[in-house]
C-alpha cells in the first residue's frame, strides 16, 4: 500500500497536467486594479523566461480555481496581489505552455518572492519570506537528487539486476527519504500533505499473538484508512486531486464498497467529527458523501443519506435555509421508507372499482409497484416483474399491489390496454388506480420517477426497494431458499 502511494506522491509538482490550458483561458482577462489593503503579494522572477503572462490559482478538492493574472513588469517579474484572503493550501503559478510552480500558504502571511531559472523551475527555486516554501523546495531538490543518484546506479547494472533493484529497493529508499524529512519537519505542510496518503498495512496478529481473520483485518483497515489525513486542517482540501479528493472518495467508493449502513455510518461520523465544524473540509465531505448515497442504486444506502442530512445538514448554519428545508423534507420522507420500516397504508380502487387495502392483503410477501404505461422504463420492467411473479407465486404466497401513477382518462385507457396486451391477469396481481386514495401517496412515498418497487413482508415491513426485474428475481430466489431451509428444519 505504501509503495502505491509513494508512486503517486514521488513528485508533488507533476499533478496539474492538462488542466492548465483551461485555467489559462479562464484567467486570461486583463488584471484590474485591486482596491483596499493587500492581503497577499506573490512575486515570481524566472531568468531566461520569455512569457508575457501567467496565472495564479489554487487546488480545491477535485478542481482548480484561478485567482489572479499577472503580466511581466519592467523588472521581468510576475507580481500577483489582491485583497482576497488566501486560505491555507497549495497554490500554483502557470504559463501558457503548461509549465508551473507550486507554493504553500500555511501559517505565514502570503508575501513571498520566488526566483528561479527557466532550465528547471523547481530545482533552481530560491524563496524569500516563507520558511514553509523553503522546506518544500528543499524536499523537492532532495527527491530530485535521490532519483538522479538511483538512475546513475541503475545505469551501471545489467538489465536483470536493474529490474531487481527497482523491484526490491527503490521504493524503500524513496520512502526512507520521505520519512526522514517528515521526522525532521513534522509540522510543515509538505510533510502533512505527503503523510495524508500514507496508509499502514493492517496487522496480521492482535496483541495476544492471535492471527487476525480477513474480516478483522478489513475492519482495521477501514477504521484507520484516514488516520493520516488531517481532516481538522483546512489546508488539506486545497491540495492536488490525488491527495485529499482521491483519498476520501476512494474511502467510500472502494474501502466501504459493499458495507452495510451500520458499518458505513459510524465511520463517516468519525471522519466528520474530526473536521472543523462548518469548515470547508466538513462542508465538502458532508455534501459530497450525502450526494453519493442519495444517488446510490444500493437499496439500503438511502439510510446513510438520511443519517447525514438529519444529523448534520439539518443544523447547518452555512447553507441556505431553502436548501436545508428541501433536503430535510426529502430525508424525513425517506426515513419513513427505510428497509425495516412499515410501509404506509394504501387504499385504492382496482379496475372493477373495488377498494383494496395494501395492509390487509393476507400474503407472506407483497410487491408494491408505482408505475405508468407512458413510462418507457416501466414498459420494459413491468412485464419482467410479472414473469418472475408468476414463477414465485407457485412457490411462496406473494401478491402484487400495482399503482397507476398517472390516473388521467388517457392513461387509464392505455393502462388497461397494456395489461391486456401483456396478459397481466392474475388473481393476486392487483392493479389499482392512483386517482383516488386514502393518502397523498405521491408525497408520502416521494414518487419522483417510475417505476418504484418495494417488497414487503406479511407485517408490511419493507424488505427490499429500488427493485427491477433482475433484482426482484434475485431477492425472491434468496427468500425462497431461506424459506425452504426453514421448512426442512
Amino acid at each position: 500500500m505504501c509503495r502505491v502511494i509513494l508512486i503517486v506522491m514521488k513528485n508533488l509538482t507533476k499533478i496539474i497536467g492538462c488542466l492548465v490550458a483551461t485555467l489559462l483561458l479562464f484567467g486570461a482577462a486583463t488584471a484590474e486594479a485591486k482596491p483596499g489593503k493587500e492581503t497577499f503579494r506573490i512575486t515570481l522572477k524566472i531568468e531566461c523566461n520569455h512569457d508575457t503572462m501567467m496565472v495564479m490559482g489554487c487546488y480545491f478538492a477535485a478542481g482548480n480555481r484561478v485567482i489572479d493574472t499577472a503580466y511581466r513588469d519592467s523588472k521581468d517579474r510576475f507580481v500577483f496581489s489582491g485583497t482576497e484572503e488566501l486560505k491555507p493550501g497549495m497554490y500554483f503559478i502557470a504559463n501558457p505552455q503548461g509549465n508551473y510552480m507550486e507554493f504553500a500558504v500555511y501559517h505565514e502571511k502570503p508575501f513571498f518572492k520566488f526566483t528561479t531559472n527557466e532550465r528547471n523551475w523547481a530545482t533552481n527555486m530560491e524563496v524569500e519570506g516563507s520558511r514553509e516554501n523553503e522546506l518544500m523546495y528543499e524536499y523537492q531538490r532532495l527527491l530530485h537528487k535521490t532519483y538522479s543518484d538511483l538512475d546513475a546506479r541503475r545505469a551501471t547494472m545489467d538489465s536483470a539486476t536493474a529490474v531487481a533493484f527497482i523491484r526490491d529497493s527503490v521504493q524503500d529508499i524513496i520512502y526512507g527519504v520521505m520519512m526522514d524529512f517528515v521526522k525532521a519537519h513534522p509540522d510543515c505542510m509538505t510533510s502533512k500533505v505527503m503523510m495524508a496518503t500514507h496508509r499502514d498495512e493492517p496487522p496480521t496478529h492482535d496483541s495476544t499473538g492471535r492471527e487476525l481473520t480477513k474480516v478483522e483485518r478489513y475492519y482495521y483497515y477501514a477504521d484507520h484508512y484516514l488516520d493520516n489525513m488531517p481532516l481538522d486542517d483546512e489546508m488539506i482540501i486545497r491540495t492536488p486531486k490525488k491527495v485529499f479528493y482521491q483519498s476520501v472518495m476512494d474511502y467510500v467508493d472502494k474501502v466501504l464498497k459493499g458495507a452495510v449502513p451500520s458499518e458505513i455510518i459510524p465511520r463517516l461520523d468519525a471522519a466528520l467529527d474530526r473536521a472543523t465544524p462548518d469548515g470547508d473540509v466538513f462542508q465538502w465531505l458532508l455534501l459530497s458523501w450525502a450526494q453519493k448515497y442519495l444517488q446510490s442504486n444500493v437499496m439500503s444506502y438511502d439510510e446513510v443519506y438520511v443519517h447525514l442530512i438529519l444529523k448534520y445538514y439539518a443544523n447547518a448554519t452555512w447553507a441556505a435555509p431553502s436548501s436545508i428545508e428541501q433536503e430535510v423534507d426529502r430525508a424525513s420522507k425517506w426515513d419513513r421508507l427505510l428497509i425495516g420500516r412499515e410501509a404506509p397504508e394504501l387504499i385504492m380502487y382496482d379496475t372493477l372499482r373495488r377498494a383494496i387495502s395494501l395492509h390487509r392483503l393476507p400474503f407472506e410477501y407483497k410487491l408494491l409497484i408505482f408505475w405508468s404505461p407512458s413510462c418507457g422504463h416501466c414498459k420494459k420492467t413491468i412485464p419482467q416483474i410479472y414473469e418472475h411473479f408468476l414463477k414465485y407465486s407457485e412457490k411462496v404466497p406473494i401478491a402484487v399491489y400495482a399503482v397507476l401513477t398517472e390516473p388521467d382518462e388517457n392513461s387509464v385507457r392505455h393502462w388497461k390496454l397494456f395489461l391486456e396486451e401483456h396478459g397481466i391477469n392474475h388473481d393476486f396481481w392487483l392493479n389499482v388506480n392512483g386517482g383516488e386514495a386514502n393518502i397523498d401517496w405521491r408525497e408520502v412515498y416521494d414518487i419522483q420517477s417510475t417505476p418504484q418497487i418495494y417488497l414487503l413482508d406479511k407485517d408490511n415491513k419493507i424488505l427490499a426497494k429500488k427493485l427491477d426485474g433482475e433484482l426482484f428475481d434475485l431477492v425472491m430466489k434468496n427468500l425462497t431458499a431461506e424459506q425452504n431451509t426453514t421448512n426442512q428444519k
